[in-house]
Parts: C-alpha cells; structure tokens; sequence
C-alpha cells in the first residue's frame, strides 16, 4: 500500500497505510477497475461500501444518543422528583442502547478494515495488464546483445568453477537453494552496496540498517497482507514477529505516527538489510542456482 500524504497549511501529515477511503467511496467504478487489473475481485469494493454505510449510519446513532444521553444527565440531577427518576430511567436505557450500538459498530469497524486491507493500490494507467511476463513490453534496449563463438556457462557454473559460491557445503547446513558466497564474491558484494550508500548520500539520502522483525500492525500497515497470506513471510510465534522481505518494510514505517513539517521534508533513506522471503510460490520454477 501507499505512503499518503496530506498537506494541511505548514504541516505535512504522513501516513503509512491502505488505500485511501475517500477515493473508494467518491470513485468506486475507479477503484474496482484499477484492482481488477490486479487481480483482485472487485465486488470487494461493494462489500466495503455496504459497511462503511453501515459504519457511518452507526456513527451518526451513536453520537445522537451521547448529545441526547448528556442532555438528560444536566436535567436529571438527583433524580429525587418523579420527572428525575423518570429522566434517570431513561438515562439508563441510554446508556444500554449506546453499548449496544458501540458493539455493532466496533463489528462492523473491524469487517470493514478486513475488506480494506485486501484492497490493493491502484497501479498506473500506463502499466499493461498481463498474466504472466510474456505479457510484459520491451520499452527500449540498450547496447548490443554480445554474440559468442562458444557455448557460454551460466552463473553457478563459473561460480564453482571461480570457488565463488559453494552450494554443495550450503545443503548440508541449510539444504537446496542455499549458497556461501566466497573470495571476490563477497568483496563484490560490499562493493556494490558501499557504491550505492556513496552514490546516495552524496544526492541526499540518509543511510540506514533498519530492524529485520517487525510487528504484525506494521506488516498490516505496509500492505504486505498478501506477503503474509501467499506464506511468503516468516513469522517469530513465540514473539509474534516478523522477518522483512525487503527494507522498506521496516524504513517505511520509521515516521509513523509524527507530523512533518514541510520544511523537514523531503525524507531520503536508502537502506540496507538482509530480505526473509520463503519464495513459496516459486519453487519449480528455477531448478538451480541459489535464492
């Protein structure tokens, strides 16, 4: 899900989460078209807009109760006169009515955040709706493909053959799919990263190592539903945590809950992490060479 922003006079209000609300109650066909592209069914839009209506409707019952339960409570007093005892009365079956309200309300509140949270963000318009990557299109190439008088080796090939990666050790403490990466590899793969740190910061951002666990609301709150769902992401049960699949799931988060100043802004981050994603959906797809 997005990051919204709204701007608010000098103040820019930051908030990690799901798709906008206004957007689905003022432009439903839009909505549905937009994640029908995705994938989704959008007959969920339908189901929210029923219990937001309901939501909103309880809402309203509920605050007329509450204006016209303290009404009767500045009138009621001790309740020492018929017409007090009568008011106090009614004050009670008030107050009845109004936890009965709140308890539909808070059903129908936690209904209506299910359905949101299975919403997706809208994609572009520009972006091509497609099923597999043979529906994806080439925007441009760059260079020449290179043409060989031999029969070239793939990557783990050369890597064994370089002692760049060991797999074959890797299964024995891990199993398949698993590798050590040695020698060059790894002062390659420094190298890269301290490129890309040196290449940010010198643009502006600000370098981070976030946390790798985070707690269930913020997965909630990043959009990661499907993640979670697919049985793509660990989960600590004993902490009731979770492992990132990329850094952003920790870094998108990092100001929830504060009021930016738009003189503070724009926030730069570029992180680092190591990315936990089981890849359940994929296995088959590859059948060597290391995740």
């Amino acid at each position: 899900m997005p990051i919204s922003v709204f701007f608010k006079g000098r103040n820019c209000y930051i908030i990690i989460g799901m798709l906008d609300i206004n957007l689905i109650r003022k432009e439903p066909e839009k909505v549905k078209k937009g994640i029908a592209a995705k994938g989704t069914d959008p007959k969920l839009v339908d189901r929210f807009l029923k219990l937001d209506e309901e939501w909103r409707a309880l809402t309203t019952e509920i605050d007329g109760l509450r204006s016209e339960q303290k009404k009767l409570a500045r009138s009621t007093g001790s309740g020492s006169t018929p017409r007090q005892s009568s008011e106090l009365s009614a004050g009670k079956k008030l107050k009845e009515k109004i936890k009965e309200k709140e308890e539909r309300l808070a059903e129908a509140e936690k209904a209506r955040e299910a359905i949101l949270l299975q919403i997706p963000n809208l994609p572009l318009p520009s972006v091509p709706v497609g099923h597999s990557e043979a529906d994806n299109k080439v925007l441009r190439e760059v260079g020449e493909k290179p043409s060989f008088g031999f029969q070239p080796k793939d990557y783990l090939t050369l890597a064994h053959s370089l002692d760049l990666i060991d797999t074959e050790r890797a299964a024995k403490v891990s199993g398949s799919r698993f590798g050590y990466l040695k020698n060059e590899a790894v002062v390659l793969e420094f190298a890269l990263v301290d490129l890309a740190m040196r290449t940010l910061v010198k643009e502006g951002f600000i370098p981070i190592v976030p946390p790798v666990l985070v707690r269930p609301e913020i997965m909630q709150g990043m959009g990661k539903i499907k993640f979670i769902e697919d049985k793509d992401a660990f989960h600590i049960l004993e902490d009731n945590l979770y492992l990132v699949g990329s850094s952003e799931h920790s870094i998108g988060p990092y100001h929830m809950d504060e009021v930016l100043k738009d003189n503070e802004l724009p926030k730069r981050y570029v992180g680092f992490s190591t990315c936990f994603r089981r890849e359940a959906g994929s296995y088959g797809k590859d059948t060597k060479g290391i995740l």
